[in-house]
This record gives structure tokens, C-alpha cells and sequence, in this order.
């Protein structure tokens, strides 16, 4: 076996070999591009006469060197960012060179304990790449919503109480139409109730009537100076968040017609909560290669929903795992959080975590925990979420008490 330790750039990978026994037999540099990567190759084939012998170690799990190396058919062990900085030395050097030898000492020790990275299926590599690029979209428009809500404070208070919500077309409309507190108070009736109606607002009539009585209420106003400036900041965001809504929402769009041509998409449907918006999200992040994972427990420290251990001498607790693939782990939080609103049993054991003193975070990550349990089950064996399946499973297992 050789170990390939690889540090990667945007411009260029410095690479170490080392044997079974520690000896560094190779060291160069590729650049990144089409002819450095396929001399990466040779240079690695040229040590190892098959790709089956190589492990090659890296820092990260995506991008075209992952997927140049999966296509070569070279193994790929993606480890965590800080892994390097664990083995240096007490002096600190740092070098591209002590990084990539660093990595491959680690797969010579350590490999083991290392997951080797398979290649997703094509949906799921697509859905994995939608949903995570629409989850940036999305905070995007948290980031232009927020600025708009503190511009809004400082000279037209009253556009924040008009709608239930910032980020819908039905309000940001509104506003580009009617920029300052004096353009709304200066419209009719009968033209606001027009606009809500182009918005296909429900109820346009009696909505339109409470969007001018509180209109006409007494505010607190800016000067003009202040309201000519932040009005232009304004019209600036309600520009930005409108395409980008309509971007959001053609994500929805392609991301449900993928998940419904997956053959596991009614299995994740099944969950309670799930609906449109997690499920497509726990396929793409979990996967479907049913050889990936060893049992529940790995999924469990892949997510970061197991706890990490912490002990010496009479000393021990245990502490949030750090080191994990986060969409998986944000997903399965959302996922986890949102089905204690549903199932009663999920809702208690919230509830019991709290009183035993957790705070919410940690309450939610313990539930997660036992989620992961469940769906690895149900995922092996290709069966949908019961509830009563898991109350009678629950049951059986409980500890039965002793009759006097």
C-alpha cells in the first residue's frame, strides 16, 4: 500500500508518497489544470503499478480533483481541515510540502478509521449540489432581508407592520411602488387594493382597507434627508430580493421533480415533517449507496449527532462533535426540531431532555441522534416511517416492571 498525502490549492497540489514503512518515495507539485492533473496521475501510477493500492488522503470531499481522482479509480479518504495541524510539530513549521506529508503519515497510521469516499449516484450528486446551492441562495436572501428590515426602521417603520412578511413579492412590490411614508399615505384606496390584487393577495379588498387606517396612524418620522438616502437603499435591496425569490422558487421547482424520480423519495416522504423542503435535503446528504455505511453509528459520527467522548482520570463528560459533514448534520437538526411538532413521542422526548437540564441545542442533537437510529433502519430495509411501528418497537423494548 502507498499513501498519497495531497494538499490542494485553487492553483496548484503538492503531493508525498510514503511506503508501508514511513519512507517518503515521492514528492512533486501539479499544477491545477487539465495537463497537471493527468500528470498527477502518471506520477502516482508510476509508484503503484493499480489504484487500489494508492489512499490517497485530502482535505476536502468535492470539487474537480475529487472527482478527476474518483474517475481514475485512485481511493480518496477525505479527512477534516484540522487533521494536519494535529500531527505538526511543537516549532509550527508550515509548508504546502509539511501539510501533504502530514496526510499521508495520517493515512499510513490511521486508515482504518478513515472513510473512503464512493461516488454519489448521478440524482443524488445533482440534488446534493441544488440543495446546497439553494440553501446559499436562501441566505442570501436572509442577509438582503435583514438590511432591509434595519433600513426600514430608520425612516419608514410602518412598511414592517403592513405584511406578515418582508420576503414575498406582495410586500416588496409595495414598497417599490410606494417608497416613502408619504407616497403611501398619498395612495387611494382603490389603487392599493389594485396593486394587492396584481400580487394576487387573498383577500385584496379588506386588506388593502387595513393597509390604510395603518397607513394614517401616527409614526414616528425621519427627515427628509434621511428618507431621500434610505429610500434609495431601499428600492436597491427590493431590487436584489426580487429576482432572487423567483431564483429560489425555480429551485423548488427542479429539486421536487428530481426527488420524485429517485426510487427512495417515498421512504423519505414518509417522515413526519419532511414534506417538500428536508426530504430532497436527507436524500442528498445521506445517499442511497447501502454499502457506505458500516451501521447506524457511523452515520451518527459522520452527522456530528454523537456525542464526542472526554476522559482522564475521575474526569469525564462528553461534548459536541466538531468534526462532521455539516449539510448532513444542519438537516438532520432542522428535520429533528420540526418533528416535535407532529409526533408525540419525539415532543416528550424534547421535552425530557430539557427538564434533565440540556439546553434546546442539545436537545435537539440528542433527538437527531435517535432519528438517525430510526431512518438507518428503515433506510437498510427499504421501508417507510410508520409511527405505530415505532410505538410498538418502543414497547417491546422498554424495561418491564416487576409485579409485587
Amino acid at each position: 500500500m502507498w499513501y498519497v498525502g495531497l494538499d490542494w490549492s485553487d492553483t496548484h497540489h503538492d503531493v508525498v508518497v510514503l511506503d508501508e514503512a514511513g519512507h517518503r518515495v515521492g514528492t512533486q507539485r501539479f499544477a491545477h489544470s487539465h495537463q497537471g492533473l493527468h500528470h498527477l496521475k502518471d506520477f502516482l501510477l508510476s509508484i503503484a503499478s493499480r489504484p487500489e493500492d494508492l489512499a490517497c488522503i485530502v482535505e476536502t470531499n468535492h470539487g474537480l480533483l475529487i472527482t478527476f481522482l474518483l474517475e481514475a479509480g485512485i481511493p480518496v479518504y477525505p479527512v477534516n481541515p484540522k487533521t494536519a495541524n494535529q500531527l505538526r510539530k511543537t516549532a509550527g513549521a508550515k509548508t504546502d510540502r509539511i501539510d501533504a506529508y502530514l496526510l499521508a503519515k495520517t493515512g499510513r497510521f490511521d486508515l482504518a478509521d478513515l472513510r473512503r469516499l464512493s461516488p454519489d449516484s448521478p440524482i443524488i450528486a445533482e440534488l446534493k449540489t441544488l440543495t446546497r446551492d439553494q440553501d446559499a441562495l436562501i441566505q442570501s436572501q436572509t442577509r438582503l432581508v435583514n438590511q432591509l428590515t434595519a433600513c426600514l426602521k430608520e425612516y419608514y417603520p410602518v412598511g414592517l407592520k403592513l405584511f406578515g412578511k418582508l420576503h414575498q413579492p406582495s410586500t416588496l412590490l409595495f414598497l417599490q411602488a410606494y417608497p416613502t411614508p408619504a407616497a403611501a399615505a398619498a395612495a387611494s384606496l382603490e389603487e392599493i387594493e389594485a396593486l394587492l390584487k396584481r400580487c394576487k393577495y387573498p383577500n385584496a379588498r379588506r386588506a388593502a382597507t387595513e393597509i390604510v387606517e395603518q397607513l394614517h396612524h401616527q409614526e414616528l418620522t425621519a427627515n427628509e434627508v434621511i428618507v431621500r438616502a434610505k429610500s434609495r437603499l431601499m428600492l436597491s435591496l427590493v431590487r436584489q430580493l426580487l429576482p432572487l425569490l423567483e431564483d429560489i422558487k425555480s429551485y423548488d421547482k427542479e429539486i421536487a421533480s428530481l426527488f420524485l424520480k429517485h426510487p427512495d423519495h417515498d421512504l423519505w416522504q414518509s417522515l413526519p415533517r419532511a414534506a417538500q423542503r428536508l426530504a430532497p435535503r436527507l436524500l442528498a446528504e445521506w445517499g442511497d449507496d447501502r454499502a457506505r455505511y458500516r451501521d447506524a453509528q457511523s452515520v451518527q459520527e459522520l452527522a456530528g449527532t454523537a456525542p464526542m467522548p472526554l476522559q482522564s482520570g475521575n474526569f469525564s463528560k462528553a461534548h459536541k462533535r466538531f468534526a462532521c459533514l455539516k449539510p448532513l448534520r444542519n438537516v438532520l437538526y432542522q428535520f429533528a426540531w420540526q418533528t416535535t411538532r407532529q409526533d408525540g413521542w419525539a415532543r416528550e422526548y424534547y421535552q425530557r431532555k430539557r427538564m434533565e437540564g440540556k439546553t434546546h441545542s442539545m436537545a435537539v442533537r440528542c433527538l437527531a441522534n435517535v432519528w438517525v437510529r430510526i431512518i438507518y433502519r428503515m433506510w437498510v430495509s427499504k421501508d417507510v416511517y410508520q409511527a405505530a411501528t415505532f410505538e410498538a418497537a418502543k414497547l417491546a423494548h422498554a424495561p418491564r416492571q416487576r409485579v409485587a
